[in-house]
């Protein structure tokens, strides 16, 4: 008897520790569909892919859609440059399809990343940033009033060694800082990976300064479109402020999925289930912008991501 009572109190006491350490999942049980918005940065995906596999890994009970709808050139601000794209076509604006976005994905959350385009890549300008602004403020409150609630992504780092673009690294420095500023005025959820981006890169290039390097280190070998280590600087700054504090030390996405046997493989079917998913996404939606893929029809997209879908809960058991 005494000794099925000491069994039943080591049971409980395994049990709470276990609770205390379990870690919790980054999403409230409500939130169903987690939608992203931005613009080539996001289209791209890598920080997408890398939030979703790190949730899979980690919560596979929890079922939520990562949608990706980001748009290459995309502003929110309504601006384009003379000439954008040798001229064939002007820069998309967010105004014209967020209503339609809204309306048919209805997501629970949303991330937004503006700001990269917005400043069309020129010097800070007055009347460009606000129109940066009075963007991100409708954004704001178009989503507040779908019932959604939204997270702001501050821009990622533009570049000038390798962009050329000279002052616009400023400009974004100056975008990055009233997003953060609005965090604290209007209590708005604004998570940084600009500043982030920014510390990486000049850690990099003062150490290759240092060793006479002359090829200096990049996250975006254009100046704008972060390459694999710059997403998951992103990705990384988005999961722990959701609080995965744990991954602090983690280099890679691969270095949190301990528990998945083949991460590469993992992360290769995630990726592939959202670029059939986002394009079907977009086609259906509508957009302004030509030279896009064309996706298939959303429900035969939806068909084959279940497919994958299975193949990767598999993985993840």
């Amino acid at each position: 008897m005494k000794k099925s009572i000491f069994s039943l109190f080591l049971i409980l006491v395994a049990s709470i520790a276990f609770a205390q350490v379990a870690p919790q999942p980054l999403f409230k049980p409500e939130v169903k569909k987690v939608l992203f918005l931005g613009n080539s940065i996001t289209y791209a995906g890598n920080y997408v892919n890398d939030i979703e596999a790190y949730c899979i890994a980690h919560f596979p009970n929890q079922k939520i859609e990562f949608i990706n709808v980001g748009l290459p050139s995309e502003t929110v601000s309504g601006l384009s440059e003379d000439g954008h794209a040798e001229g064939r076509f002007p820069r998309p604006d967010l105004h014209e399809r967020l209503s339609r976005v809204l309306a048919k994905i209805k997501p629970d959350l949303v991330f937004a990343s503006y700001g990269m385009n917005d400043g069309i890549y020129l010097p800070l300008d007055l009347v460009r940033f606000q129109k940066f602004k009075d963007g991100i403020q409708w954004l704001h409150d178009k989503v507040v009033a779908s019932g959604a609630k939204i997270i702001h992504l501050t821009p990622p780092i533009y570049d000038e060694v390798k962009g050329k673009k000279i002052g616009y690294a400023d400009v974004l420095d100056v975008y990055s800082n009233w997003l953060i500023e609005q965090a604290k005025k209007e209590k708005w959820e604004v998570i940084d990976v600009h500043y982030p981006m920014q510390r990486v890169l000049d850690a990099h290039r003062r150490l290759d300064q240092r060793l006479g390097i002359e090829t200096s280190f990049a996250l975006a070998n254009d100046g704008i479109h972060p390459a694999e280590a710059g997403h998951w600087i992103m990705a990384k700054s988005i999961l722990m402020y959701l609080g995965a504090k744990e991954i602090i030390k983690a280099g890679t996405v691969q270095a949190t999925l301990g528990n998945i046997e083949k991460p590469d493989a993992f992360l290769k079917l995630i990726t592939e289930r959202q670029n059939i998913l986002k394009d079907a996404w977009l086609t259906n939606i509508g957009h302004s912008r030509p030279e896009m893929n064309k996706g298939l029809p959303l429900e035969e997209a939806q068909s084959k991501a279940e497919a994958l879908e299975v193949q990767i809960r598999e993985m993840a058991k």
